[in-house]
């Protein structure tokens, strides 16, 4: 089949989260089964420079932005022979800051714009007028930055089938009517049917109206999110459309994210010889320069610090540790800033027991997944996570709060689980600090077990979550829709 994915963000040309991880590693598994997919994303200065060689493809004038004609630049994907195409439009995309924010961290105000190019790109594509005599036969859009797309191809007969994937339904694209009127949309589609959507305009409620199917990154997210808690005032039209929507747990790339092979951290170690995560976790103390002291139990996170990753549960929790020396805390990750001076507080307040970076770093989140002993998730809602993945395969037990892809990725080390042998982590389910607090107890009781632990490091690294069973989950949605398609 011919596969044209869309992303605003595809690691290692931009990542701000796991969406970049994903519209780089499912396209990989799907070139591996053969099909024909090619990748569109907006050209970021960073893109540009990261992406290598690129060649001019073509120029296209899109309907509703006479200012801005935009060039599509050719390449491939870093490390892969997947074709890449980026929407070179300078006045739109050549800016500081990263996709969506300014470098003082608020969003910028055309994004309604940004994106709206954007997807009269993508379906410019999608219908082979764009100059490339190339047409798929599926179009892959991905989060609210691409909900306009299926939208636009909507209108079209003769068009190929839309898949649309909400990776967090808690970023909607909302705008007010005027970027609805700059947008020069059809009047029609302004409608609780179409994109309004309590006054306000709604990308992400395009994707799910109009594609063809709509899917998320787990399971057990696609049922959360039907419900009245994790919906976002959508889980009526996701009702509504549930017949259309499937959950696919996301899966990892074992290629970037395997300590038998991972450049970036000191010591490659896997299941049949551990000695050298003992020297990553030494790597990662001295970096952060915490007290060496290897019996002393080394927690890690990595990720957005906001109140949806329970960072404020794992301040709270982990506090009384730090303060009776019975463990460490890593941190990598940024966000709200008052969550961040928390942190930083912490540090102050506990050195040599709490290690903290602010901001992203692809190098340390690598190096910490080796280096820490336990991982922390208490997510207040997850649609998958990678993270709890990772630290799998690293030996680094996740200890997560039961919700979404982290339900359904870790089994939880009850006295059952672990009798049987199919415990792989530490699960809680209320978000509070207390219930994360019980969970750690628990897991630093195992963690002084050895050969407990052990046990539960082992069959953790044994989990095998690759993209190939999910990619061809998707191959099989495609063929569906493909042939379901009217021609």
């Amino acid at each position: 089949m011919r596969i044209l994915f869309a992303s605003s963000e595809i690691h290692p040309l931009m990542k701000t989260g796991g969406l970049a991880d994903v519209s780089a590693s499912l396209p990989r598994a799907l070139k591996r089964l053969r099909h024909d997919v090619r990748l569109v994303m907006p050209a970021y200065p960073q893109s540009i420079a990261e992406a290598g060689k690129l060649e001019p493809l073509a120029s296209i004038q899109l309907p509703g932005f006479p200012q801005d004609p935009v060039r599509l630049l050719a390449g491939t994907l870093p490390g892969s022979r997947i074709p890449l195409m980026l929407v070179d439009a300078p006045r739109m995309f050549q800016r500081a800051g990263d996709p969506y924010r300014a470098t003082d961290g608020h969003d910028w105000q055309d994004n309604h714009l940004r994106f709206g190019l954007f997807a009269r790109l993508i379906e410019r594509l999608a219908l082979d007028q764009a100059g490339i005599d190339w047409r798929p036969d599926v179009v892959h859009c991905n989060d609210w930055q691409t909900g306009l797309a299926p939208v636009m191809l909507s209108m079209h007969e003769a068009r190929p089938a839309t898949v649309f994937t909400i990776h967090n339904l808690a970023y909607q694209g909302l705008f007010p009517r005027l970027a609805f009127d700059a947008l020069k949309l059809p009047p029609q589609l302004w409608h609780y049917q179409g994109l309004e959507f309590h006054g306000q305009m709604s990308f992400i409620k395009g994707g799910i109206s109009f594609a063809d199917h709509i899917t998320t990154v787990s399971p057990s997210y696609a049922r959360e999110i039907r419900g009245q808690q994790l919906g976002n005032g959508l889980d009526g039209l996701l009702n509504h459309r549930a017949e259309a929507l499937t959950g696919i747990i996301n899966g990892v790339d074992y290629k970037e994210w395997d300590p038998r092979n991972d450049r970036h951290i000191t010591a490659n170690y896997g299941p049949d010889d551990l000695a050298g995560k003992a020297r990553c976790k030494v790597d990662l103390q001295h970096h952060f320069k915490l007290k060496e002291q290897r019996g002393m139990p080394l927690l890690g996170h990595v990720g957005r610090m906001v109140t949806q990753k329970g960072v404020d549960l794992l301040l709270k929790a982990a506090e009384p540790l730090l303060a009776a020396g019975e463990a460490q805390l890593v941190i990598v990750g940024s966000g709200d800033p008052a969550l961040e001076q928390t942190a930083l507080r912490m540090t102050e307040r506990y050195p040599g027991q709490i290690g903290l970076h602010i901001g992203y770093s692809e190098a340390l989140a690598h190096r910490l997944e080796a280096g820490a002993d336990i991982f922390v998730m208490p997510s207040r809602f997850e649609p998958c996570g990678l993270n709890q993945m990772y630290s799998l395969r690293y030996g680094t037990v996740p200890v997560v709060r039961r919700t979404g892809g982290l339900a359904d990725t870790v089994v939880d080390a009850n006295p059952a689980h672990l009798e049987s042998g199919e415990a792989t982590g530490i699960s809680f389910e209320a978000a509070t600090p207390e219930a994360l607090a019980d969970a750690l107890a628990r897991a630093l009781a195992l963690f002084h077990d050895t050969p407990g632990w052990r046990r539960l490091m082992l069959t953790g690294m044994a989990q095998d979550f690759s993209w190939a069973r999910s990619a061809e989950a998707y191959v099989a949605l495609y063929q569906s829709l493909r042939e379901n398609r009217p021609r």
